[in-house]
């Protein structure tokens, strides 16, 4: 009798690749590049946040750089510990949003592009002469664009910027929270999370959502 020999799947754990500054080296060539990102197109309300970050020409302090990521990728905690170590490395940040309404009367994708220019815009000192943008975003900018896919866990600068931008709306939702507390946007961003779109039904619709998106829009109509 032939005993068949059994073998056992093993999961290898593989490192998460760390962004870096390949993408500033190679289209920066002396000049001042900023990484740009946005947060917050998927939800049912607030806005549409984005940062620009500009950094040193050798990028952040090895620990620092070490730890940012896409910060979809990062816990709050680690967020929140690394935003004002961004801050304080940066040569410039800028943040920016469209709001709810502008979102519904531009629609999502162009109020991103104008929350993008807007960011690029305040940015204090020289304007960067390169944006490197996370996804495949082409807003209106007076300089070199570079849209990179998954450019948040790529390019240091774009990472940087996701960071920010994300500490900024989570914000911006716990203030909203506190004037709306029914819809936990404190827990769930104002994504339509099971609680948040059960709390639509029950409690209707605030002036902070966006009417134009398909779970707002029916509780509208089932409401009128």
């Amino acid at each position: 009798m032939t005993s068949k020999a059994t073998t056992k799947a093993v999961r290898v754990k593989v490192p998460r690749p760390q962004p870096d500054l390949s993408f500033e080296t190679a289209l920066g060539q002396g000049r001042l590049v900023c990484g740009i990102d946005e947060v917050g197109r998927g939800p049912l309300a607030g806005p549409v946040v984005t940062a620009a970050v500009v950094l040193p020409a050798g990028g952040l302090p090895d620990a620092l750089a070490r730890a940012i990521n896409d910060s979809k990728a990062l816990s709050l905690r680690a967020r929140e510990a690394l935003e004002p170590e961004i801050r304080a490395h940066a040569l410039a940040v800028a943040l920016a949003e469209a709001s709810a309404a502008e979102i519904d009367d531009l629609n999502i994708h162009k109020a991103t592009l104008l929350a993008m220019k807007r960011a690029y815009e305040a940015l204090p000192g020289e304007p960067p002469a390169v944006a490197l943008i996370d996804g495949k975003f082409k807003p209106d900018l007076s300089c070199l664009m570079e849209a990179i896919v998954k450019g948040d866990g790529r390019s240091q600068s774009i990472a940087a910027a996701s960071i920010v931008a994300k500490v900024a709306r989570d914000r911006e939702m716990m203030r909203l929270a506190e004037l709306h507390p029914q819809y936990g946007w404190d827990r769930n961003a104002g994504y339509p999370t099971p609680e948040h779109l059960e709390a639509l039904r029950r409690h209707g619709v605030t002036p902070h959502h966006r009417v134009t998106f398909a779970p707002v829009r029916a509780q509208i109509e089932r409401a009128g």
